[in-house]
């Protein structure tokens, strides 16, 4: 049984638009969920240890004035595409478009206002919450009206994120969840005991602008091989590596597969990530910078949360070898990533 409660959270500052943002409480015997209708944030999520222990596994902030503050979109959904897109710049039916640039010379994870930082509308369900939005033709350079449905729902110790749109014009859509997780326990030090491993025989090179370069390189005899568990501070040692911020390219099969597992082996906390996306960003944290104070106080320095965004391949609609994001009229964007939290 999954229990659902909602209560406010806090009020949107003027500048913001004003309006109440609600938090939405799921709670099943082994999982608890706590999610925001500002930007459908996962602001807390608690899971047993082998120990019997609850802890709250993702970083974020206890107020509501830490999430209206710059931050890098803790526990959101990002869109309308989430990651970057060059220049952000594409073109649609002949049309071009530029977007909000927010990071270097690209726009990342919707632009200067994305999902991540508005309303929704909540509806709650027996075992979860659905949050609804348009987002109007135009909107951050966007083309169409898009209708935006995301629902989360809680069974046993598993969390469904579904995403669903349908637009009024051709339009790019990706949308992912941007939780930061740390199965230790959010604020702790860093995720270098985790053992990770990542389902793709394939990822993508990225320019210094971390943009793909369009070449999908296979992982076999490289740090990004990840098919077999590793224990990421050893990996990111033996391979020089300053960190993950990369797309591993998956099964292109629109069903759900298990893509990605993450065990904490002190705490035996388990994660796997289950989706119908074609691609999953992996992310180690590398531009936290201890600046950002956190739940209970705490500073979340570099390499202390990791990231599996499930997701369509970053710069998508200027790469047509890529899968495309391209959604139409009459068409529906349908997806759902699965995260499944055990203990072992």
């Amino acid at each position: 049984m999954t229990a659902v409660r909602r209560e406010p959270f806090g009020q949107m500052p003027q500048e913001e638009g004003g309006g109440v943002v609600e938090k939405f409480v799921l709670e099943s015997a082994s999982l608890k969920v706590e999610i925001l209708s500002l930007g459908c944030i996962i602001a807390a999520l608690e899971t047993k240890g082998r120990d019997g222990v609850f802890s709250d596994v993702v970083l974020g902030f206890d107020t509501l004035e830490g999430y209206v503050r710059k931050h890098p979109f803790f526990g959101a959904v990002v869109g309308r595409v989430a990651n970057r897109i060059a220049k952000g710049r594409f073109t649609v039916d002949g049309k071009d478009y530029q977007l909000f640039l927010n990071n270097g010379p690209n726009s990342l994870h919707g632009g200067a206002r994305g999902f991540d930082k508005v309303l929704w509308s909540p509806q709650v369900l027996p075992n979860g919450v659905c949050f609804f939005r348009l987002s109007p033709d135009g909107e951050e350079g966007y083309p169409g009206d898009l209708k935006v449905w995301v629902t989360y729902t809680l069974n046993g110790g598993e969390l469904s994120m579904n995403y669903r749109a349908q637009t009024s014009k051709m339009t790019p859509i990706s949308l992912t969840n941007h939780a930061y997780f740390n199965l230790a326990g959010q604020g702790s030090r860093d995720i270098y005991d985790h053992e990770i491993s990542i389902d793709a025989d394939s990822y993508l090179p990225v320019d210094n602008t971390k943009i793909p370069t369009g070449e999908v390189a296979a992982v076999q005899g490289t740090g990004f091989d990840l098919r077999q568990p590793v224990e990421l501070g050893k990996h990111l040692q033996k391979f020089n590596l300053d960190g993950f911020d990369h797309n591993f390219c998956l099964q292109q099969a629109h069903a759900r597969r298990l893509v990605a597992r993450a065990r904490h082996p002190p705490s035996g906390r388990i994660m796997e990530v289950h989706t119908t996306q074609p691609g999953i960003q992996f992310y180690t944290g590398n531009n936290l910078d201890g600046s950002l104070k956190g739940k209970g106080g705490v500073v979340y320095p570099k390499h202390s949360a990791f990231c599996l965004e499930t997701q369509n391949w970053p710069d998508a609609v200027n790469k047509p070898h890529f899968p495309s994001t391209l959604l139409r009229p009459g068409e529906e964007y349908n997806h759902t990533t699965w995260l499944l939290f055990s203990t072992a």
